[in-house]
């Protein structure tokens, strides 16, 4: 019993070692039994991209939008059902937060934790280039979405989460298919590091990336046989948003690596929450329906400019 506990302290330790700060952060969170559990996604596209909206357009005003605290505050009120709620709905309750506290408001406290596990950094100041009239290119601060879209290129799909899957055994598809043609390019979505990358039996080469706040977990399946991940990756690094990771592919369902065993390519991708490390691979994980944040990607509201030049 000693000698494994001596154990566990060494692996303990090496690990903190290894992963730094991050590591303590969520062994505290592992010690609070009430960590959320359950988290049900389904906010339509055209009431994020409102809120999110509102939020940018405030980034130079005196009272500021937060786009994650207005869509807690419209969940709360509505029982988390969004069906009725209205773009009007959404700047109603931007202007109600503007000047009033929604603490005392039941269930608020929940929906502001969920979303926020779901959504946080997603709005932020970056840096970019900017032609002028002239044809001169300058470098401008803007604030805006920062996540992007994790296919570079034309694809169909449609809302498939939940839907049945057997092959190995018969189970729910906790992710989001867009299906394209081979070799399209996969970007990472958010800024993170790369937590997994081989070949699984179930689908095929994957890369998984984790946020650096830890709470997202991203998973790009079925990429391309042969030349499935972009060169130079490698885990343990980082990978920024919009950064091309991997190629689409049609590998999977197979023991054996490097197999195209899917019928058609595409990409299955997925964002799983985690608000207790034991939820990672293990009891009460939580996939989240990616459909609507898809269709917010693929068009997103404009940015706001906050500084004209941005000093080298």
């Amino acid at each position: 019993m000693k000698l494994r506990f001596s154990i566990m302290l060494l692996c303990v330790s090496l690990t903190a070692l290894l992963c730094g700060e991050h590591f303590f952060q969520s062994l505290h969170v592992q010690s609070d039994a009430s960590y959320i559990k359950w988290v049900e996604f389904t906010i339509p596209s055209p009431i994020l991209y409102r809120a999110i909206e509102l939020d940018i357009q405030s980034r130079n005003e005196e009272e500021r939008v937060d786009f994650i605290e207005v869509l807690s505050y419209l969940a709360a009120k509505n029982g988390g059902n969004f069906k009725k709620v209205t773009q009007a709905d959404v700047a109603k309750a931007a202007d109600f937060l503007k000047s009033n506290s929604p603490t005392d408001l039941k269930q608020f406290s929940y929906y502001l934790n969920a979303y926020g596990a779901v959504m946080n950094g997603w709005v932020g100041e970056y840096e970019a280039e900017q032609k002028s009239d002239d044809g001169t290119a300058k470098t401008v601060l803007k604030y805006g979405l920062i996540v992007r879209h994790p296919v570079k290129g034309y694809y169909s799909d449609s809302d498939d989460f939940g839907n049945n899957r057997s092959y190995g055994f018969q189970r729910k598809h906790q992710g989001h298919d867009f299906f394209t043609s081979t070799g399209v390019p996969v970007a990472a979505m958010e800024d993170g590091v790369i937590e997994v990358m081989g070949w699984n039996r179930y689908g095929g080469w994957r890369i998984g990336i984790r946020s650096f706040d830890g709470m997202r977990y991203y998973y790009y399946a079925h990429l391309r046989k042969d030349t499935p991940f972009a060169e130079g990756l490698a885990e343990g690094h980082t990978v920024k948003a919009g950064q091309t990771i991997g190629y689409v592919g049609q590998t999977g369902y197979s023991f054996k690596e490097n197999v195209n065993n899917i019928q058609v390519p595409h990409l299955h991708f997925g964002i799983q929450l985690i608000f207790n490390e034991v939820q990672k691979d293990g009891n009460n994980q939580i996939w989240i329906d990616c459909y609507q944040i898809a269709k917010l990607l693929s068009n997103p509201p404009a940015p706001v400019i906050v500084e004209t030049t941005v000093e080298p």
